[in-house]
């Protein structure tokens, strides 16, 4: 059983990511959702299409993905996890992405600090200047 993997994040940045993780690992289409989020679109808007979207009975637990702690977004993956089995992780970027969709089998704890791990290695200097 796959975990399904949901991206929640400003216009057009859900969409995007989702696009890079299909470009790698075509075959997690179906397992990873992207809801992007409008400027100025009201947060019951936004939390009743994600309700659609996440309805099916094939996935049992899902991993939350979102861009910015205190937005719109967040503050709606927040209402989706409640009562749910499901972890959010804030601070979404393309390493995390791919790490959880390449283990996306794992349980959703270990599926959870994967992202996390996934997030924080992918950032680094890779170069400087010399002054």
């Amino acid at each position: 059983m796959s975990t399904r993997i949901l991206i929640i994040a400003h216009a057009p940045l859900a969409t995007a990511l989702r696009d890079c993780a299909i470009h790698v690992f075509p075959e997690c289409a179906e397992e990873v959702v992207a809801i992007d989020v409008p400027p100025q679109e009201a947060p019951e808007v936004t939390y009743a299409c994600a309700l659609q979207r996440l309805q099916s009975d094939r996935f049992l637990q899902t991993l939350v993905l979102t861009d910015v702690i205190g937005a719109t977004p967040a503050n709606v993956a927040q209402r989706l996890v409640n009562n749910k089995d499901a972890q959010l992780v804030a601070g979404v970027n393309l390493p995390m992405l791919l790490r959880t969709v390449c283990y996306r089998h794992e349980d959703l704890q270990a599926l959870t600090r994967r992202a996390l791990d996934g997030g924080t290695q992918g950032v680094m200097q890779l170069s400087s200047s010399s002054e």
